[in-house]
């Protein structure tokens, strides 16, 4: 499959490439098939950076600003890399009450991490989300799929760095 775009990226390797191309070719022909596309390709690279976007636009025949848009426009797709671990940290009224902040701030200087970002080992990305749902454990922070409640800014460094 040639395209005018060229396939580089120090994210993305030969075999990516070579995934990313049968993903495009398989839905060429499907109308609608732009989320799918854009869902298989960052489960390929880990997100979706910018040369990523072109080069699926051109292979789908779709302007590049409206990939673009699709790409912003639904929070599960990231334009950024992700950390290995993604910390989400519920800014929730019960977890803000009973002092998430402090935790998160204690994350933020010991992994020099702001909201939003990825560690330099991209061992970690720090998310703040509104609500987790169990406010009943508050104050709460998931790390990938693990719930941990009741966390203080004391244990919450103990916690992290069980993950690698």
């Amino acid at each position: 499959m040639k395209h005018a775009v060229h396939r580089h990226h120090s994210d993305i390797t030969e075999k990516m490439w070579e995934e990313i191309d049968s993903v495009i070719i398989d839905n060429h022909d499907k109308s609608g098939s732009l989320i799918t596309v854009l869902r298989e390709c960052q489960n390929i690279v880990g997100y979706l950076p910018t040369e990523l976007l072109d080069y699926i636009g051109n292979g789908l025949n779709i302007p590049g600003s409206r990939v673009f848009g699709v790409a912003t426009f639904y929070s599960y797709f990231s334009l950024t890399p992700k950390g290995r671990n993604t910390i989400k940290m519920c800014l929730g009224t019960a977890c803000y009450v009973k002092g998430i902040k402090e935790a998160m701030e204690r994350i933020e200087r010991k992994y020099q991490i702001k909201e939003g970002g990825t560690t330099d080992d991209k061992r970690f990305t720090l998310e703040a989300v509104r609500c987790l749902g169990a406010c009943g454990l508050a104050p709460v922070m998931v790390v990938n799929q693990d719930i941990h409640g009741s966390i203080s800014s004391d244990k919450v460094i103990d916690i992290i760095d069980e993950y690698e």
